[in-house]
């Protein structure tokens, strides 16, 4: 919300507005995923794994190139926060604002998760996701956002001038300190903004604010994903539950989450285009 005194509108103020937008990014020339050998494999799942996230807590999961990996709705409505590195290289992550505009304010089935600069490559397709029948509500609204960046502490701070330690910041945080064996400082700067899993959220039509509603995700939703290179993922079990009044709180009621890897008939995937790092180079 700007604090600023209006202005008064030149002459050709409505002309100006008039003028039609242009997509920033045309997408018609990505690489589209080959969703019908997608779902032969999805017939195949076998389960080699799984963790369960507590509520206000963070932890990571390892997901192979091949596999594909579910994040779950158990005992509640409950939103997360998901980040995701090359296994073998943390500073190739994934990259929201990207995504954002390659795809959409809000991902779903078929949207992939696009990865940091120089590498920009898809690290994660979107196989299916039992809340795709949501769209965009009234409020303009819609559910797995890559608009906000994550609840953090600092920000907490700046707001309230109290220091909470259970923002989906710390937590990821903390997950990938403990995975990696680094100091809570080697880890912070890696931690990036995030695909806020089940979240609604959106922009209201007068001020313009990100907003966030409660959730509408169930029990035995899911959202499940195809991992195109080996991965390393740190979902938080965001501290305001459903997102349905406020976040960083010890307050709003809270559910665990789970990630579950599976492993397809690999070999299905023997002609699958696996993305290389992106081939632009700087000529200096």
């Amino acid at each position: 919300m700007s604090s600023s005194r209006p202005l008064e509108a030149p002459a050709d103020a409505a002309e100006r507005r008039a003028v039609k937008p242009v997509i920033c990014y045309p997408n018609g020339t990505l690489p589209e995923p080959d969703m019908d050998l997608i779902d032969r494999l999805r017939t195949t799942l076998e389960k080699i794994g799984d963790i369960v996230v507590p509520p206000r807590e963070g932890a990571t999961f390892s997901v192979p190139k091949g596999h594909f990996f579910r994040i779950l709705s158990i005992d509640g409505p409950q939103v997360g926060d998901l980040n995701l590195w090359n296994a073998d290289d943390l500073t190739e992550r994934f990259f929201s604002g990207k995504t954002r505009a390659l795809h959409a304010t809000h991902v779903t089935t078929g949207n992939r998760l696009w990865s940091t600069l120089p590498n920009l490559r898809p690290m994660a397709t979107i196989t299916h996701d039992t809340l795709g029948w949501y769209g965009f509500d009234e409020f303009g609204g819609s559910v797995h956002d890559v608009i906000g960046t994550r609840c953090d502490p600092y920000t907490s701070r700046l707001l309230s001038g109290g220091d909470y330690h259970h923002c989906c910041h710390s937590n990821l945080t903390r997950a990938l300190a403990g995975a990696k064996g680094m100091s809570f400082a080697e880890a912070e700067p890696l931690v990036h903004d995030v695909l806020n899993v089940f979240m609604c959220t959106g922009f209201t039509a007068d001020t313009h604010q990100y907003f966030m509603k409660a959730s509408p995700v169930r029990p035995g939703d899911y959202i499940e994903f195809f991992a195109e290179i080996d991965l390393l993922g740190g979902l938080s079990a965001c501290p305001g539950g459903d997102c349905s009044a406020q976040h960083s709180s010890d307050t709003a009621i809270c559910y665990p989450l789970k990630v579950e890897v599976f492993r397809p008939d690999m070999d299905l995937l023997k002609d699958w285009p696996f993305p290389e790092r992106n081939g632009y180079r700087d000529p200096e």
